[in-house]
């Protein structure tokens, strides 16, 4: 396992301090989680993109019908 170490202003440092502590994680977790969330768009953006360059329309609306299945997922669960 790697360690970061990273800059951010005190506001932000306290906002998330604040939210871990909500959510009942160390910032550490939120961080690794937020990293996971924005890593899944990057690839679901990366695969759609490959798709939508071989021209698959179909292929394209049916990645973006699934995001949006999970995203109504995350929202209501």
């Amino acid at each position: 396992m790697a360690t970061l170490t990273i800059r951010l202003p005190d506001d932000t440092h306290a906002r998330l301090k604040a939210l871990a502590k909500r959510r009942r994680i160390s910032v550490n977790k939120l961080m690794e989680e937020l990293s996971s969330i924005a890593l899944a768009e990057f690839d679901a953006e990366t695969r759609f993109m490959a798709m939508a360059a071989r021209g698959s329309r179909e292929q394209g609306l049916a990645l973006l019908e699934t995001l949006d299945q999970r995203e109504a997922e995350h929202i209501s669960g």
